[in-house]
């Protein structure tokens, strides 16, 4: 489903200054992130070079970035404000730098303070990387 037609995620005023989605930070990704109907978080992004590792590759930890914060942004439409306690990534194929990529989030488990979430990227129809992660809420 295009992100236009899905319900607008923002996030908490703290995370302006986000590298991947901060309205503040120049040096933004400025990612945009939409919920679906079962709550499922989503957002498309365009690969370019100035993300590489090695040779037309995306770096590793520009995907783990990327699946970090579709899944803070899972928590966001939910109303919660968590840190990453722990993330796992399975790096499934090289993203290629040029790549139109899809992002996907979801609450797997949510225990107050702690949730379990997972989320993927693809590319061109492929799984290209997945993550799980657990998150700790804030403010307590």
């Amino acid at each position: 489903m295009p992100i236009n037609l899905l319900k607008p995620v923002k996030a908490v005023s703290s995370h302006a200054g986000c590298l991947l989605c901060g309205a503040q930070n120049p040096l933004s990704m400025r990612l945009q992130f939409g919920a679906d109907e079962n709550q499922v978080v989503h957002a498309e992004f365009k690969a370019n070079d100035m993300l590489q590792g090695y040779q037309g590759i995306v770096h590793g930890g520009v995907i783990c970035a990327l699946l970090d914060s579709a899944m803070t942004h899972c928590l966001f439409n939910h109303s919660i404000e968590a840190v990453t306690g722990e993330l796992k990534v399975k790096f499934i194929l090289p993203v290629p730098c040029h790549a139109n990529l899809q992002l996907r989030a979801w609450v797997e488990k949510a225990t107050n303070p702690l949730y379990l979430l997972k989320a993927d990227l693809t590319g061109d129809g492929r799984l290209l990387a997945s993550a799980e992660a657990k998150f700790m809420r804030t403010g307590l």
